[in-house]
């Protein structure tokens, strides 16, 4: 394979724009941002986490998810760079597939679809009982969460093929009430500690060490959780094409949905692990959220927390179903997936045909939970390894990042800096967490990644030698190097 310099500037604003066939323009950088914090379900993801972490990371959450953050802003900025120099819905899996080699690209954009679909799935299946303690119900019957779940899923999946226009409007008012809620009860929590109200479990030194107190916490586990918790960010980055000034704003909004993601965890971890005692936090882990709002206000105020956590199950659901549609149209687009998954709605601009399979998925995927314990089973442990998805294609995208603009890391102290070190740090970081989780994993979790990797491996080869895709005969780019 050759290796060619891309002789276009480096600035945004002097590369030609690659034509959009979805509704370029339709959002700007607030929205955007938006989307990719709704993919991360900050709602649902405390949870799913508050209890665990508190656990694993012996009360030391708050700087682990801190340390955590810092390492996803420098991969959020090299999804930034790298988005300036190609903007399209394929993100990930063309960088890698055009900077350093395109089976490559294509195993990314596997990781890529796999990590958002079972991210997607792990958020429907606590979503009924949700939605059921709003109403003060904690029915345990089969059919009604299906109903619920089902009935969620096909109304987001008509927002999404409606229009991201409707999907941004649609993920902003549920976001403001989400995040409301959540910061709102933190605050109350944290207040509530530090005033050593009766129940509580009082702050000390160990609350803002990476060890926790004692030292009895496990920094890996701990660190494999807040990837898990930030996994999903990078959704302002698939909806590109429809942002505007497309090249440069989707990576802003990454950062910034980075960015405040970090303050939304580590406030709502610190504040809310505190205000009953480790057992009752333990004992209450699949309903943690709520139950530290019963404890703080009671009754009322945790069906206000249920409501929180239902609409960010409701968001990430919605933002899945977009994101997931736009990246099988991005790698359609180049015949790696079956051609008709990259067609777009006239009437309504979206990879309509891509977000139907897509929501047709989920249904299946939460019936098939919900009605048979050996399939739940299955999925449990594939759940439990989604973050080592994300941290794949996070990497493989770090190392992107610094294999494109490699002619540039020794030409001054600040790209060496920004396009070198900090990203190949990251990258280091995510391996050193992946490697570590996985030698205390079971060997059911284990063979889940194996069992990932081969389909990802089996489906190359049908994207290679079936539908003889040109993507894996593209020649290697690089950024040239700055005069």
């Amino acid at each position: 394979m050759t290796d060619r310099p891309v002789t276009a500037v480096p600035g945004p604003s002097q590369v030609p724009a690659i034509p959009a066939r979805l509704e370029p323009d339709a959002i700007g950088v607030a929205q955007d941002t938006v989307i990719g914090m709704a993919n991360s379900a900050p709602g649902a993801v405390m949870g799913l986490t508050l209890a665990p972490l508190a656990l694993t990371a012996a009360y030391g959450g708050g700087p682990i998810i801190v340390v955590c953050g810092i390492a996803m802003l420098i991969i959020a900025n090299s999804y930034r760079r790298l988005n300036l120099w190609n903007a399209n819905c394929g993100a990930s899996f063309e960088w890698v597939g055009r900077s350093i080699n395109p089976y490559l690209g294509f195993f990314t954009g596997w990781l890529m679809i796999a990590g958002t679909m079972v991210g997607a799935i792990s958020g429907v299946v606590i979503l009924a009982p949700s939605v059921l303690a709003i109403f003060g119900s904690s029915s345990t019957s089969t059919w009604p969460n299906i109903l619920i779940a089902t009935a969620v899923i096909l109304g987001m999946l008509v927002i999404a093929v409606a229009g991201i226009r409707l999907t941004a409007r649609t993920q902003v008012g549920m976001g403001l009430i989400e995040y409301g809620i959540l910061i709102g009860f933190s605050i109350w929590g944290l207040v509530a500690v530090l005033g050593h109200h009766h129940g509580t479990y009082p702050v000390t030194s160990g609350w803002f060490s990476l060890t926790g107190i004692g030292g009895k916490g496990s920094l890996a586990l701990g660190l494999l959780a807040a990837v898990f918790m930030y996994s999903g960010w990078d959704g302002t980055i698939y909806v590109n094409e429809e942002v505007r000034h497309r090249r440069v704003n989707p990576g802003r909004s990454a950062l910034i949905a980075v960015a405040l993601l970090m303050v939304i965890y580590a406030v709502s971890q610190v504040g809310l692990q505190g205000v009953v005692s480790p057992a009752k936090l333990q004992a209450n882990a699949s309903s943690a959220l709520v139950y530290v709002a019963q404890a703080l206000g009671g009754g009322g105020w945790a069906k206000v927390m249920a409501l929180a956590i239902a609409l960010s199950v409701a968001a990430s659901t919605g933002t899945g179903i977009v994101v997931l549609a736009r990246i099988i149209y991005g790698m359609a687009s180049h015949r790696v997936l079956p051609p008709v998954l990259g067609a777009v709605n006239r009437r309504f601009s979206t990879p309509a045909v891509a977000s139907i399979v897509i929501g047709l998925i989920l249904i299946a995927a939460t019936w098939a939970y919900l009605l048979s314990t050996s399939v739940a089973n299955v999925f449990l442990d594939v759940i439990n390894v989604t973050g080592l998805m994300y941290a794949g294609f996070y990497t493989l995208t770090a190392l992107a990042a610094i294999v494109y603009h490699r002619r540039r890391v020794l030409g001054n102290v600040w790209d060496a800096l920004m396009v070198g070190i900090l990203p190949l740090a990251a990258a280091g970081f995510l391996v050193w967490v992946v490697v570590k989780s996985l030698q205390g994993e079971p060997w059911s979790q284990r063979w889940s990644v194996i069992g990932i990797v081969a389909a990802g491996i089996i489906l190359m080869f049908v994207a290679r030698f079936v539908l003889r895709s040109p993507f894996f005969q593209i020649p290697r780019e690089s950024a040239p190097a700055k005069r």
